[in-house]
């Protein structure tokens, strides 16, 4: 008759094991962008935007985008989207034929930081 109570202490340690890793998935990760991670557009994008899974802390998240030379190409009105805290966005000049990379550092609300860059190319 021990069994049920052991396999409930077991139940109850799990639980609690499992409750107290939740904050270690909390941090804001990219889901998408668009442009795409690594895809080819056929024409200049008038604007990036990045999903994240998590809402931001708009005074903290950034997002650069560089020509093959390194120089900005992006013009510099980053925002989190006023509809979606999870959205950052920034407008782009118009873009030649290239390779352009993506460097992004945000902060979530719950002031986990996370960072990360991509490309994607602009054809011919």
């Amino acid at each position: 008759m021990q069994i049920p109570h052991v396999l409930s202490g077991v139940a109850l340690v799990l639980g609690l094991s499992w409750a107290g890793a939740s904050p270690a998935v909390a941090h804001a990760f990219l889901d998408h962008a668009a442009p795409r991670v690594g895809s080819t557009v056929s024409q200049s994008p008038s604007e990036l935007s990045l999903s994240f899974t998590q809402e931001l802390e708009p005074a903290f998240s950034t997002v650069e985008v560089l020509d093959e030379k390194g120089t900005k190409v992006d013009k510099g009105d980053v925002q989190v989207d006023p509809n979606d805290g999870a959205l950052l966005r920034v407008s782009l000049n118009p873009l030649p034929p290239g390779t352009y990379k993506v460097i992004w550092r945000v902060v979530s609300v719950d002031t986990h930081p996370t960072e990360g860059d991509f490309t994607f190319q602009v054809a011919p």
